[in-house]
Parts: structure tokens; sequence; C-alpha cells
């Protein structure tokens, strides 16, 4: 396959929740005239396209999460059980935005049981083992787990068109982290925003200085006797939750996914497009189409 194929993943839920809140912040909640809530997939689509716009993929796939019951909450019940129910006008927009999707071409992609993150890191393992390269479009600072030589990661930040985009020498000059050491240090000190805490009393500042001197978890634990006293006995304490909380953190890439390169090529018939926007009542978008 030819190196020249790059393939966007896009972390659709990232992006929807982000372009919701944008709106819905300013007090206006962008409605069609019969009262059907659309200013988050109003927002998905001004987001969605400017990136491609930039980043200029030829292929292009959106992932998602199918509910809130994954191999993770059966592992630890409390897992992501901070999250509060989404708002009432966004609900109906998560079947209106893969429509919107689906028109332009591009598959919907989503497992029960796993995460839209598990989606990605399983299709981006595999496209960049067939020889592409990919680019994965999210909000979501977890996915840096997965950046390798072929695979890079475009954080959403603040304003329009704003990007970090992370390669592994990025990631090492920002962080001071490998990919992998992205899942080691969430193992130590766990994840606030998806609920579980990993070593009760680790904080970013020691556990960056154990994953710098030891590397991993793995090589803490072959050196626990090194450890300071109160750090030993820390994670002596907390050595179930450590390891789980790792398992946690840690994105799959063997999820059962179907999704061929040949199938996301990035080429949408701009008339179904501009129909789905006049629909919608997306009368800038439609203009633009045209």
């Amino acid at each position: 396959m030819s190196t020249l194929h790059t393939v966007m993943l896009v972390d659709g839920m990232a992006l929807l929740f982000r372009a919701y809140y944008a709106s819905a912040y300013s007090g206006y909640i962008k409605r069609t005239s019969s009262g059907m809530p659309t200013n988050a997939v109003h927002g998905f689509v001004k987001y969605w396209t400017e990136a491609i716009a930039k980043f200029r993929p030829s292929h292009v796939v959106c992932c998602w999460d199918m509910g809130s019951s994954t191999f993770r909450t059966e592992r630890y019940p409390d897992y992501k059980g901070n999250r509060e129910a989404p708002p009432d006008d966004l609900i109906p927009q998560f079947d209106l935005v893969k429509e919107v999707v689906a028109v332009f071409g591009v598959p919907n992609i989503g497992l029960a049981g796993y995460e839209a993150d598990d989606c990605i890191g399983t299709l981006a393992r595999r496209f960049s083992e067939e020889g592409a390269n990919v680019l994965v479009l999210t909000g979501d600072h977890d996915l840096l787990q997965i950046v390798s030589e072929r695979v890079t990661v475009i954080v959403m930040k603040k304003g329009v068109s704003n990007y970090a985009v992370y390669d592994e020498a990025a990631l090492l000059e920002e962080r001071g982290l490998t990919p992998r050491q992205i899942v080691e240090l969430k193992g130590l000190t766990g994840d606030a925003s998806d609920n579980y805490p990993g070593v009760k009393g680790i904080g970013e500042k020691t556990a960056l200085k154990l994953l710098a001197e030891y590397g991993t978890i793995d090589g803490i634990l072959e050196n626990l006797s090194a450890l300071s006293k109160s750090v030993r006995a820390k994670i002596e304490a907390d050595m179930d939750m450590l390891l789980l909380s790792r398992e946690l953190a840690e994105i799959r890439r063997d999820v059962p996914v179907d999704c061929a390169l040949e199938s996301c090529i990035w080429s949408p018939d701009l008339h179904r497009v501009r129909e789905m926007f006049e629909q919608l009542e997306f009368k800038g978008l439609a203009r633009q189409i045209g």
C-alpha cells in the first residue's frame, strides 16, 4: 500500500460534546423551524470539515461510543460514574449526527462493550500496519498513548482551527513521556474525569519523577526497596488499584471492528450533503457547499 494514504480517525463524541457546549454556554441553542435542536451537529460539522480542509486526509472514519456499559465498567463499576447525564437538547442529536456523517459517505464505527477510543486505537494500528499514515482528531489527551511512527494525534484546543499536533517527538518534548508512559502515568495518578483513583497520595509530580527514573510501573515495582519509605508505603497499600487503574487507562487495539480502508475514501457527494444541510436549515453551510 502506498504511504500516500492518510486516514483521519475522528473521535465523534469528543467533537459533538465540544460543539454542544460551545454554543450552549453562549445561551443559544440552534433549532430547526420545527423545534429540533441542531447546535451540536452544526458545530460538529464545522469542526470536522475545518480539520479535513487543514490536514487533507484521503480517507476518513468516525468512531463513536455505544453506551456507557463497557468492559471497563465490568471491571470497575464506578468507571465514569461521576459523569452527568447528557442534556436533553443533546440526546436527539446523537443519531442525527451519524446521519450527517453517513451522508458524507463516511463510515460510523462503534462496538457495544468498547469505547470509541478502543475502536480508534484498533483502526490506527490496523491502517498503520497496512502502510497508511494515520491522523486522530480528538479533544482527549488519553489518545496520546497511541502515537507512533505512523500515528499522529491532533488535539483540538479552544478557538477555531486551533490544534496541538503530537507525534512521538512532540510528545516527548512537551510532556517528557513516551506514548506507553501515558498509560503508566494514569495507572499511578488515576484519572478524575474517568473516576478511577490510581495510587492514593501519588500526584503527577511524583509519578513523573518515578517514570523518569524507572520507565514503567513494572520497573517501579521491581525497585520498591529503592523508593522512599512514604512512596513505597503508598504503592504497597494501593497495589491492586494501581494495576487496575493501568488496565482501565490502556486503550485496546484488538477490537473486532469491521472497517476496510477502501470503504472510507473521502469523496462526498456534495449534492446529497447540500440537500441534508437544507433539510436541517444549515443555510450558511449549504451556501458553502453550493
